[in-house]
């Protein structure tokens, strides 16, 4: 299990699925690092089809590039599959990327100082 995994998430590590009374809700980082001063561009993606790896690949690229520029602190979230911890087969781990952890950690731009 970790600081992400969604509620009732079954994981290798969390058998019976994460009970948020015993281990909180999941951690939205996006969000929170959104609200520091010093960010310049934070951004969810994920990776589960060949569309959201190359929007995951530009949002990269974006951050490197607001880095090198000094334009602040860039951090790219990226939802993506645990195939053996989530004991899924890769088709399954993809789709529950999709219809699941996109659904509670919506995908997007939380941050841009560049635009």
């Amino acid at each position: 299990m970790a600081p992400t995994t969604l509620p009732n998430q079954v994981t290798t590590t969390s058998p019976r699925g994460r009970d948020v009374a015993m281990t909180g809700e999941p951690i939205k980082m996006s969000e929170l690092m959104a609200t520091i001063p010093g960010a310049a561009y934070i951004e969810r993606v994920m990776t589960a089809d060949p569309l959201s790896v190359r929007k995951a690949k530009k949002a990269i690229k974006k951050a490197f590039q607001y880095q090198v520029e000094n334009k602040g602190f860039s951090m790219i979230e990226v939802l993506s599959s645990c195939n053996i911890g989530w004991g899924l087969s890769p088709n399954d781990a993809l789709q529950y990327i999709k219809n699941e952890m996109a659904t509670y950690f919506p995908l997007g731009v939380y941050k841009d100082k560049g635009v």
